[in-house]
């Protein structure tokens, strides 16, 4: 599926960052997207529900994401997405992982301070390309041949592989996390992540599956 899907949420987990044996960096993450909404009847703010996905980074955006992202920040993720379904102990459900185009954050939320990485554009990490620099001041890539376009399909093992995600514990219970919302008062409150308990890791993460250290 190549369908392109843009997600607002919040990282739900601290970014889990690996480099294979060929050169390419990978970090991965728990995006929680949760929805809340204003009752014109008991005048109140009310909970919906809470949509998760599995978000992964590649080479120099993984480097950047793992480097810049922490638990609790609100984001928008633009990515590729898939869905699997999955079954365990008798136990089943569908997953909805987001191959990530760009992350960053969400400036609804608050403020953030961009700087440029200099870098090759032959750093394996990176992407496929020609030896030329990057201009530190301008961006601009030296004289020389451009670089291609990253190419996915060696990558595809990676996003997909590794064990089913696991299903909640019973009884869980998803946060009810503030997000914006539309014809709403102005003010409001939104209650914040640390208010909530959410999970620390997955299974359904190919950071953690022994399958990425063989890909490419």
């Amino acid at each position: 599926m190549n369908d392109i899907i843009t997600v607002c949420g919040i990282v739900a987990t601290e970014p889990r960052h690996l480099v294979t044996e060929t050169g390419i960096a990978i970090t991965s993450l728990r995006l929680a997207s949760p929805s809340r909404r204003w009752d014109r009847a008991s005048a109140a703010w009310v909970n919906g529900t809470t949509n998760w996905y599995t978000v992964t980074a590649f080479r120099s955006l993984a480097s950047n994401v793992f480097k810049s992202l922490k638990k609790g920040d609100r984001i928008v993720v633009a990515g590729r997405v898939r869905i699997r379904t999955w079954e365990r102990d008798g136990r089943g459900g569908t997953s909805v992982e987001i191959d990530a185009d760009g992350i960053g954050h969400d400036l609804a939320w608050g403020i953030s301070n961009w700087v440029r990485v200099p870098r090759q554009v032959n750093d394996p990490s990176t992407g496929h390309g020609s030896t030329q620099q990057v201009d530190l001041r301008t961006g601009e890539i030296g004289a020389g041949a451009l670089p291609t376009a990253p190419d996915h399909t060696d990558l595809d093992a990676a996003a997909t592989s590794g064990p089913a995600e696991e299903a909640p514990d019973a009884g869980y219970e998803d946060p009810a996390l503030a997000g914006p919302a539309v014809d709403t008062p102005p003010h409001h409150g939104a209650p914040g992540l640390d208010e909530h308990d959410v999970p620390d890791a997955h299974d359904d993460d190919p950071v953690g599956s022994s399958a990425v250290r063989d890909a490419a």
